[in-house]
């Protein structure tokens, strides 16, 4: 029953978050919202929709582990497995301005959200200056946006939403009707998962890590493979890097204002690091340097594969207890 809450709960999570996303665009069309606006926004809430509401419930119903879990796992999978997995069916160009901006702000961000993790507790206090720090930097984005508009952008837009605007009322009826469904499809999925992770005698941490992880990063790699179809490079890395800002500060930062989080060691030096690690690493492989090219290639789609598939079989082969 609970691994049935599990994967019904992903696929209502994923069905409301599009509907939400398809409503939401819709809306701020008819509300004449700018296209860029919307694109960076609302499309870019609606692909991390699925982490913040699992993240948010898992705080309310006191399970940390998962809550922190999902963030940060969310920022691994997308990173590691999802760039990897892309990188491997077609080299990815990296831009420039992703070098100078985007790449080394997440690194910066990583680097504040580890800060907060020394002490073992995310406090109502961090959570509240994670979220601060988010609404600066989309503040920020935001301004770039309107300086320097991009036509660019409204490639990652949905086309249906955009194109041919549903009518107001059907736009404000998904709006809510997504809405409400991704709550409810959150709390199926956050009782499925602990309900396992308490039988199977692992942590929530671990579940979130992995299973809810890879279950709310599936928007990104639909994403991700679309652009790969468009020869989209900008947008497959832009998505990346914009949840993981949403994951980073956002996801983690709402459930901490919840409730307090509770920080094992490993989070540290073991989830946090490798995120950290994995970001430089990306930042690395597209800068260009001895000669290469600004791309992410194949060997290195290759690496990144290889990354998240030994540290999930670490998880699992040392976390879940073995019968004897």
């Amino acid at each position: 029953m609970a691994i049935g809450a599990i994967i019904a709960g992903l696929i209502l999570l994923l069905w409301s978050a599009d509907k939400f996303v398809d409503g939401a665009a819709a809306a701020a069309k008819h509300w004449g919202m700018p296209t860029l606006l919307i694109g960076m926004v609302i499309i870019g809430f609606g692909t991390s929709a699925p982490e913040l509401a699992v993240s948010a419930i898992a705080a309310m119903e006191g399970n940390s582990g998962l809550a922190l879990g999902n963030g940060y796992g969310s920022n691994i999978t997308n990173i590691a497995l999802i760039v990897g997995l892309t990188a491997i069916i077609a080299p990815i160009t990296v831009h420039s301005q992703i070098i100078r901006k985007e790449l080394p702000l997440l690194v910066g961000l990583t680097l504040i959200a580890g800060y907060q993790l020394i002490d073992g507790e995310l406090s109502h206090t961090d959570g509240w200056v994670l979220l601060a720090v988010f609404a600066a930097v989309m503040g920020w984005f935001i301004f770039q946006g309107l300086r320097n508009k991009d036509d660019s952008v409204e490639a990652g837009l949905k086309e249906s939403a955009l194109a041919h605007p549903m009518p107001l009322r059907n736009a404000v009826f998904w709006l809510i009707v997504g809405l409400v469904l991704l709550v409810v499809s959150s709390r199926m999925l956050v009782w499925g998962a602990v309900y396992v992770a308490q039988s199977l005698g692992v942590s929530d941490l671990v579940i979130g890590l992995t299973v809810v992880a890879v279950g709310t990063s599936l928007p990104e790699l639909a994403s991700a493979l679309a652009a790969v179809r468009k020869n989209e490079h900008d947008l497959i890395l832009g998505n990346i890097l914009g949840s993981g800002i949403f994951n980073t500060l956002a996801v983690v930062g709402l459930a901490a204002t919840i409730s307090p989080l509770q920080v094992d060691p490993e989070v540290l030096y073991r989830d946090w690091s490798l995120m950290l690690a994995l970001t430089v690493g990306l930042l690395l492989m597209g800068f260009g340097f001895a000669g290469r090219s600004r791309i992410i290639s194949r060997v290195d789609g290759g690496i990144l594969t290889l990354v998240y598939v030994s540290y999930t079989g670490y998880l699992l082969t040392t976390m879940i207890p073995t019968n004897s």
